[in-house]
This record gives structure tokens, C-alpha cells and sequence, in this order.
């Protein structure tokens, strides 16, 4: 087989997550960063299944955690958005940009504390030392982002009180000006209107 389809057969794999099919075609010459027809890497279709253990083959074999497609994902950067804590740390070896961003801006953090990731939002603040302030393109923190998006239940609280624990600064304020206080209090989410006042 030719370089070329051991690495088609790689990005096949990858996206099944089949490690014997990802060993084989590493071993067979496949390019550990060749591209689909969206820009993405073996190793970012695995993350984007979920699919911990065809990662840790490729993350052992050198591919790039950074890697960012044509909507500007990346392994690392989609942790967040499927909350996979088994995933982020099969990637933290490799050692990822944490600063890297999507295209809405964002870091990781965000589109975790907006989906209600708990226990990866725990990981990354736990195991990492991500930017808990960062601001994305919307002028939106994680803590705003957890607040403006979330349901107001039980997880985006607990991602609330992790964010404030992690050194949130709670009186930032969006585009507008408006706090994550005052949109809870907006939105009728009294647990963490009460978690934001006690903060601040």
C-alpha cells in the first residue's frame, strides 16, 4: 500500500476509533498528521469520538494536540465541547496550548462551563493552569458563558462555584457591561445569583 492510503486508512481508524487499524497504518508509513477534507487530523477525530484509546496510540506516536481544522477545533479544544476528562488527559502528555483558540474565541473552559460539564470543568481548573478569565469573541467568560447559556440548575451551579473557587473574577462584565450577577438575576437563577453575590 502507498503512503497515501495507509494515511486514509489512519483517518478511518482514528474516527472509528479502531487502534489495531491506527497501529497498523502508523506502522505501515501513514502521515500521523494527515488531513480529511475538513482539515482534521487523525488524532482530532478521535478526540471528536471520544475514542481514548486509538488517542493514546497517536499521542505515543507524536501527533499534535494543536492541530486546528477548517472551523478552527482541535483535539484539545473539542475536550470541551464533549467534556471527556479521559480524553483531556490522554492529551495534557503532549502537551497542549491551553491558550489555543475556537472560533468563537474560546479556550476549552467555556464551552464546557456553557454545556455543564462538571467533572471536566473540575479537571481543567484542577489539573491545569487554563486562563479562567478568558474573554471570547463575545465578550464572554466561562463564568458569564455558564451564567447567559446555562439552564440555571444543578450543574451549571456547581460550574459556577468551581470557576469562583478558581479565581473568577465575578464582577466582569460582558460587552454590555451587564455581570454574571445581573444576568442570573435576569434569568431567575437565584442558587447562583446567591454564589455571585457572595463572591463579590
Amino acid at each position: 500500500m502507498t503512503p497515501h492510503s495507509q494515511s486514509q486508512d489512519l483517518l478511518v481508524g482514528a474516527e472509528r476509533g479502531d487502534v489495531d487499524a491506527v497501529r497498523a497504518a502508523l506502522g505501515g508509513g501513514a502521515d500521523i498528521e494527515a488531513r480529511d477534507q475538513h482539515g482534521r487530523t487523525p488524532l482530532l477525530l478521535a478526540a471528536i469520538g471520544d475514542h481514548v484509546a486509538a488517542a493514546e496510540v497517536l499521542v505515543a506516536a507524536g501527533a499534535d494536540p494543536d492541530a486546528q481544522d477548517d472551523r478552527d477545533d482541535s483535539a484539545w479544544l473539542v475536550t470541551g465541547v464533549t467534556g471527556s476528562v479521559p480524553m483531556m488527559r490522554v492529551l495534557l502528555p503532549a502537551g497542549p496550548d491551553l491558550r489555543l483558540r475556537n472560533r468563537f474565541g474560546g479556550v476549552s473552559l467555556i464551552p464546557a462551563a456553557e454545556r455543564g460539564h462538571v467533572e471536566y470543568v473540575r479537571a481543567v481548573l484542577d489539573e491545569t493552569d487554563i486562563d479562567v478569565d478568558h474573554v471570547n469573541r463575545l465578550g464572554w467568560t466561562a463564568l458569564l458563558e455558564a451564567v447567559i447559556l446555562g439552564d440555571g440548575g444543578r450543574a451549571h451551579e456547581t460550574i459556577v462555584r468551581l470557576l469562583l473557587a478558581a479565581g473568577a473574577t465575578p464582577g466582569l462584565g460582558d460587552r454590555d457591561g451587564v455581570t454574571a450577577l445581573e444576568h442570573a438575576e435576569r434569568r431567575g437563577f437565584t442558587g447562583i445569583a446567591a454564589l455571585l453575590r457572595a463572591a463579590g
